[in-house]
């Protein structure tokens, strides 16, 4: 539940936007073996066919991030952008102008040849803004693509 109605965002086209803007998704996992929280800050690709939301990472194939994939569904996500200082008279008038995105998902790994391409070339796409990358045999075989399909996603603006 939202506090601050007044900042959410309902528009999805402005949330695509708010996305589009972010060069850094943050995911949550919760390690229920050393019963904490674990968040990793990750470059990542994005899709919204049909509503369906989805978000594409890659990295090593190895570490805790890879373990925790295997041992957990369900993750949360945030990502921000568009920040800018506003200034005020005293310490307590001071604020921030901002975009932001969070949700929740389940995260999966991505094993299919075809999807693993699409996936990276969204990666690509969000940090470029070009798509049609040649990706070798040898390197789709030597990363590992993940993905988080959306379950519930809200935004925030402060203007």
């Amino acid at each position: 539940m939202m506090r601050r109605k007044d900042r959410e965002v309902l528009d999805e086209t402005k949330i695509n936007e708010f996305i589009r803007n972010c060069d850094c998704c943050r995911i949550g996992f919760y390690d229920k073996e050393n019963n904490e929280v674990y968040i990793v800050p990750l470059n990542f690709g994005y899709s919204n066919v049909d509503n369906k939301k989805v978000f594409y990472f890659h990295g090593a194939k190895e570490g805790r991030k890879i373990e925790l994939i295997s041992k957990t569904k369900k993750v949360s996500f945030e990502m921000d952008s568009n920040h800018e200082l506003i200034v005020g008279k005293m310490a307590c008038n001071y604020s921030e102008r901002y975009q932001s995105v969070m949700g929740t998902g389940l995260i999966s790994f991505v094993e299919d040849k075809d999807e693993k391409i699409a996936a990276l070339n969204e990666i690509m796409f969000q940090s470029t803004g070009k798509k049609d990358w040649d990706f070798p045999e040898p390197m789709l075989n030597g990363v590992a693509v993940f993905k988080i399909e959306v379950i519930s996603l809200s935004a925030k603006e402060r203007v």
